[in-house]
């Protein structure tokens, strides 16, 4: 088992982690499941700028996290959203929580400040998974998606990565993660 960069050729197995997620469940707002072409066009264009991990377990990924922009405009460019998806014969054996903490790293390093989860509710293992990271509840979106014949809120939790630079004097967190991991 190890934790490594997500590479396109892993995009069927991810598209295949998350469609449960999408299809008959609130928990992503997605209404159709990405199949392989549009994981492998997702991990392609994060990767240019934010981390996108995957645990692999005999040669095969079975989980996956990844930072995707806060928000579009530039101020917010030190903070990101994360998510985390893990596929059911890695499910309870700690992988969230190790993908998270090694997404974290790299983060931490690009000069990241702020990490943002949103959680579809009720998700009690979402919401112990995160808040046994350190993320801090901030607020409630109430009734934001309708989903499966229902509306739902969703919670935001916060997790800080590091303290913020009084003034930033480096680039953009963003801006190099390719050459920064050398994966051109």
């Amino acid at each position: 088992m190890s934790i490594r960069i997500a590479r396109a050729s892993d995009a069927a197995n991810l598209a295949d982690i998350y469609a449960p997620s999408v299809e008959g469940s609130p928990v992503s707002f997605e209404t159709t499941a990405p199949n392989a072409a549009e994981m492998a066009r997702r991990i392609e264009t994060l990767l240019e700028t934010h981390p996108w991990l995957v645990w692999e377990m005999d040669n095969q990924a079975v989980a996956y996290a990844y930072a995707s922009p806060h928000r579009s405009r530039r101020a917010y460019c030190w903070s990101c959203e994360v998510s985390v998806y893990v596929g059911p014969q890695a499910r309870r054996r700690g992988v969230a929580r190790q993908l998270y903490l090694s997404l974290f790293d790299i983060l931490r390093q690009q000069g990241v400040t702020n990490a943002y989860s949103g959680i579809t509710l009720p998700n009690p293992a979402s919401v112990g998974l995160h808040e046994s990271l350190g993320f801090k509840p901030v607020g409630i979106y109430r009734n934001v998606g309708f989903k499966a014949g229902d509306w739902h809120d969703v919670g935001w939790w916060d997790y800080t990565i590091q303290t913020p630079p009084h003034a930033p004097t480096e680039p953009e967190p963003f801006a190099s993660l390719r050459q920064r991991l050398a994966l051109k």
